[in-house]
C-alpha cells in the first residue's frame, strides 16, 4: 500500500493529503512530529535524507520526497479525476497557476514565518542544512502574501476555480496557502470578495477537512 509520511500541522503534507483524498486513493500514514524535530533524526533520515515531509512511498517501493513528484506520480497512476488538466491548454494553465500559488503565495508565507519565528532561528529553510534568519525577508514575505491575495481575488472574478474551469492542484495549493497565512496573522478580508467566495466553496469539498 502507498505510505504517506505526514504531519497534521504542516502545510506541505496537507497538500498531499488533499490530493490523495480527491483521487480517492487509500494509503497508510506515518506521522512525523516536526515540533520535536523528528524529521531531523537519524531514523527519518534513513527514510528521507531531505528531512522534509511529505514523503510518499509508492506500491513499487519508490520514495518520492516532494509534492511535485507526488502529484505527478498520483496523476499518472490514478488519472481520474484529473487534477493536472486534460487538454494541453488546460495542463499549461494549471501548471502556470500552480507555480504562482506555490512561489508567490506559499513560499512567501514560509519566508514570513521562518525568518521571524524565534523557534526557527537557524532554520530559515527546511531540510538538513541550517540557514540563518534574515528579518528583511520576513517583511518582504508579508508584503508578497498581501499581493498574492489581491492576485487571487482578481483571477477568481467570475470563476469557480483558479484555472482551466476545473478543480485542480492550483486550487489545492491556493487553499493551503490562504489557510497557512494565518500563522503570520494574514487572512482575506471583505476587500477580496471573490477570494472569500471561492474559499467558502472550497470548504464544502470533503477533501478539505483532511
Amino acid at each position: 500500500m502507498i505510505t504517506l509520511y505526514d504531519c497534521a500541522t504542516a502545510p506541505s503534507p496537507r497538500r498531499a493529503r488533499i490530493f490523495l483524498a480527491e483521487k480517492g486513493v487509500q494509503h497508510a500514514t506515518v506521522p512525523i512530529d516536526l515540533r520535536s524535530g523528528e524529521q531531523m533524526g537519524e531514523a527519518f533520515r534513513q527514510i528521507n535524507p531531505q528531512c522534509t515531509v511529505p514523503a510518499l512511498r509508492t506500491d513499487e517501493g519508490t520514495l518520492l520526497t516532494d509534492n511535485a513528484a507526488i502529484a505527478a506520480y498520483l496523476e499518472a497512476r490514478y488519472p481520474e479525476p484529473p487534477l493536472l488538466g486534460r487538454t494541453p491548454q488546460d495542463k499549461a494553465a494549471i501548471a502556470s497557476w500552480q507555480w504562482r500559488c506555490e512561489f508567490e503565495g506559499l513560499m512567501a508565507v514560509a519566508d514570513a514565518l521562518r525568518n521571524s519565528n524565534p523557534a526557527m532561528v537557524n532554520r530559515a529553510l527546511p531540510g538538513p542544512v541550517d540557514y540563518p534568519q534574515i528579518p528583511e525577508l520576513a517583511q518582504r514575505g508579508l508584503a508578497r502574501v498581501r499581493q498574492f491575495f489581491v492576485t487571487l481575488d482578481e483571477q477568481l472574478a467570475g470563476r469557480d476555480f483558479i484555472a482551466a474551469d476545473q478543480f485542480s492542484i492550483a486550487d489545492i495549493t491556493a487553499v493551503v496557502t490562504v489557510d497557512f497565512a494565518r500563522v503570520v496573522r494574514l487572512k482575506p478580508d471583505d476587500s477580496l470578495p471573490h477570494l472569500l467566495r471561492w474559499r467558502a466553496a472550497m470548504a464544502q469539498r470533503p477533501s478539505m477537512a483532511t
